[in-house]
């Protein structure tokens, strides 16, 4: 540790963690080494389920229907193509009666039926030279899964006159599984040394550019280990990993790219390390800290929801945000102490320039930050503020127009469709709506529970037949107490008009209790879930992000602002997901097959997200801001000053994650590429337009009202709030009056500042 002639006075956190840095850094060591231990095969592990209400009623009758009525949900499909002959060619049939037995003897399959055994015309293609061969896989997703495994390498393929193609909702998540896990580990492939230059050209040394991507890095194998652990209890989906590589990498590269930048500043000044240390977890520190809850509780709010696909998300997400977290104000600082100065060595930009004056710009860009780009994100925001009118309208009407087309959104369920066109299970399922009659998968099932007579059974299904949706009710098939009908609605699988069949049917009057399932059954009990619970999540985000940025401002109109500009911010992000992922368009180019329609809880997902995301750059500009302002009361130069500080930051931080989650959105899986792309274009619309045009232009309109608060809540705010230049903000800060009455080494009420005074972060 170096010596200095007036040791500093350490807070306790300082003290705390650069106490021992070197033991520090191998415990760290060491938990991630147990963290890969732990984590390994955590993919293996997970669901790639889990949009349905596990308490609907949907839900309930499948489960049912599974135990009581294999046959009815076959949940794995052989397409038997017979080639230029028919499938009733004697020789065709033969096999395929072979083919439907083998499968039938096999462990974990029940539920066997095929074209060949029953001749229903829904199993026999149009065109006569493909039918399907049906089964029932038993257990849970893993145990299918594992049953798929050892009996598909033998029934796909070519047996003797026949072409055997494997599909079915088994197949369909199976291999949805598996193409996500190697589309993460080629994302990982291209966002790693992406990520590694850009920082580079951030930072100019290596050696610093290296350390946020080492807290990424511990980060992510910190999350895997947890979900591995979580899988223990509960269900957790495949699609959070994909999160967990890109938050892990963004908000720790984010909150490392805050400290490591403030920490090399005050060496800048001319402050030992530990001193620097201490400045920085007392101002950068505390802004990484409130970033972190702010993205947290955005993503805690999908615990709300039943569904384990977005409570995964959650899980996933908030484990690494407070890793990164933790990472970012344990590890970092303890390397940083013992880097030191070396932090800024192996400048690699010293090899683009020439001559020992450009050697000396490049030192002095290294150490003071506020250049060239500094003056020009001041240029930017002296625009903004002389023509605040202007930009706060146009900018705020371009985002509301590019908002225009989620108007039209249609929800729907996943399906095969999110695979790429060439996968095994899509094929089939294409093969199955282009070229077999009816509507395949379409139908809807009515569980009968309860003892009733034939007669009975006749009189239901005659009511629900006379249903003007209803195109032909199938049924009843009955066992024991219990039966099942099967209607077919006259539109598409989960139309409108096959939503309102689930109401007419659930609302038609039977001697016995009843309970509809099916593809539109699941998708009115999904929206359902979401509708009674969005409030509730949506009130959690605003009251926590409300409380959280006053106790940091100490103003009532900046949370109120933030909540309402971070909204506006994802307008741009919801409107591409329509137009490009709903109505197809850039389909060719971004290799996807639009299904027509959102899934459900994507767009529930993608706000929580990016929401976070968004108040995580708003609160690092905010603290800029207000300790600015604090040290100053010059509203208008804290807002070109906080401009002038952080803009560069932000939009490095902002392209750094959108890198990574473009790489995300390179998935073959549309859900994926959806959640991946969306994310990106939201963090850089929210960097580069709200918080460079649009928040300046709107505080400069507010004024000085902006920092106005009643007076209990400016008491409460003296009480509990933080600022990030200092312990206390000085007297009148935050309501508008000036402080140059305060001495710069005292707190408001005249005791020694432990900070030397408010400083601005340089």
């Amino acid at each position: 540790m170096t010596e200095v002639n007036s040791p500093p006075r350490l807070g306790g956190w300082t003290r705390f963690v650069t106490a021992r840095p070197r033991l520090s850094l191998l415990v760290a060591l060491v938990l991630t080494a147990l963290a890969v231990v732990a984590g390994s095969g955590v993919a293996d592990r997970l669901g790639s389920g889990g949009w349905e209400d596990p308490t609907a009623q949907s839900t309930y009758a499948t489960k049912a229907l599974e135990r009581e009525f294999p046959a009815s949900q076959p949940n794995l499909l052989l397409l038997v193509d017979s080639g230029s002959a028919s499938v009733d060619d004697p020789a065709v049939a033969a096999e395929a009666d072979r083919l439907t037995a083998r499968l039938a003897s096999e462990k974990g399959v029940i539920g066997v039926g095929s074209y060949w055994r029953t001749k229903s015309p829904g199993l026999r293609a149009k065109d006569g030279h493909e039918a399907l061969i049906a089964a029932h896989l038993t257990g849970d997703e893993k145990a299918t899964n594992d049953t798929l495994d050892r009996i598909a390498p033998a029934l796909r393929g070519t047996h003797g006159p026949v072409h055997v193609k494997v599909g079915g909702i088994v197949a369909v998540r199976h291999e949805m599984q598996t193409i996500i896990k190697e589309d993460l580990a080629r994302a990982e492939m291209i966002a790693l040394p992406v990520t590694l230059l850009l920082l580079v050209m951030v930072f100019g040394s290596a050696i610093a550019a290296l350390l946020p991507l080492g807290i990424g890095i511990v980060a992510i194998l910190g999350t895997n280990a947890v979900l591995r652990g979580l899988t223990e209890f509960t269900d957790v989906s495949v699609f959070a990993m994909n999160l967990t590589t890109a938050l892990g990498l963004g908000l720790a590269i984010d909150y490392a790219l805050f400290i490591v930048r403030r920490f090399r500043e005050e060496l800048a000044t001319g402050g030992e390390p530990l001193t620097a240390i201490a400045t920085t977890l007392r101002t950068a520190g505390r802004t990484v800290l409130f970033s972190a809850l702010t993205v947290a509780v955005s993503l805690a709010a999908m615990l709300v929801f039943p569904m384990y696909f977005l409570r995964s998300f959650a899980y996933a997400g908030i484990a690494v945000v407070l890793l990164a977290a933790a990472a970012a104000l344990i590890l970092l600082p303890a390397a940083l102490l013992l880097l030191g100065h070396r932090v800024n060595s192996l400048d690699l930009r010293r090899l683009f320039r020439r001559g020992r004056q450009a050697q000396a710009q490049a030192q002095t860009a290294a150490q003071a930050p506020a250049s060239g780009e500094g003056m020009a994100w001041a240029r930017l925001a002296n625009l903004v503020m002389r023509r605040a009118p202007f930009f706060a309208l146009a900018t705020a009407a371009v985002l509301v127009l590019l908002g225009l087309p989620f108007l039209g959104v249609k929800f729907g369920t996943a399906d095969d469709r999110q695979l790429p066109a060439g996968a095994e299970s899509h094929v089939v399922q294409q093969h199955i709506r282009d070229g077999f009659p009816g509507n395949p998968g379409g139908g809807l099932e009515v569980l009968a529970e309860g003892s009733a007579t034939p007669a009975q059974y006749t009189a239901y299904k005659a009511e629900i037949a006379r249903l003007p949706e209803v195109a032909g009710v199938d049924g009843p098939l009955v066992k024991s107490d219990s039966a099942y009908f099967t209607v077919l609605p006259k539109g598409e699988a989960v139309d409108s008009a096959a939503q309102r069949l689930v109401g007419e049917l659930r609302s038609a009057d039977a001697p016995f209790t009843t309970k509809v399932t099916g593809t539109a059954a699941v998708l009115v009990d999904s929206k359902h879930a979401i509708a009674t619970r969005l409030p509730w999540a949506a009130a959690l985000i605003v009251i926590v992000t409300l409380l959280l940025v006053f106790l940091l401002t100490g103003s009532v109109l900046i949370p109120i602002q933030a909540v309402l500009l971070n909204t506006l911010s994802l307008t741009a992000m919801f409107g591409a997901v329509v137009w490009v992922f709903q109505d197809g368009h850039l389909s060719g180019l971004l290799g996807f097959t639009s299904p027509g329609s959102i899934e459900t809880t994507l767009p529930v997902l993608m706000f929580c997200v990016a929401f976070g995301l968004s108040m995580d750059y708003g609160v690092f500009l905010l603290s800029r801001i207000k300790e600015e302002y604090d040290r100053t009361g010059d509203h208008n130069e804290a807002v070109r000053h906080g401009l002038q500080r952080t803009g560069g930051l932000i939009t490095a931080a902002a392209v750094i994650l959108a890198v990574v989650m473009v790489a995300i959105g390179t998935s073959r899986v549309t859900n994926t590429k959806m959640l991946g792309l969306g994310i990106a274009l939201a963090v850089l619309m929210d960097a580069m337009i709200v918080r460079s045009l649009l928040v300046p232009a709107v505080m400069k309109l507010t004024g000085t009202a902006t920092w106005w608060a009643p007076a209990p809540l400016r008491r409460f705010h003296d009480r509990f709030g933080v600022s990030e230049g200092g312990e206390n903000p000085p007297r009148g800060a935050g309501n508008g009056a000036t402080n140059h009455d305060v001495p710069a080494d005292e707190n408001s009420d005249g005791s020694p500042n432990e900070s030397g005074g408010v400083r601005a972060i340089r």
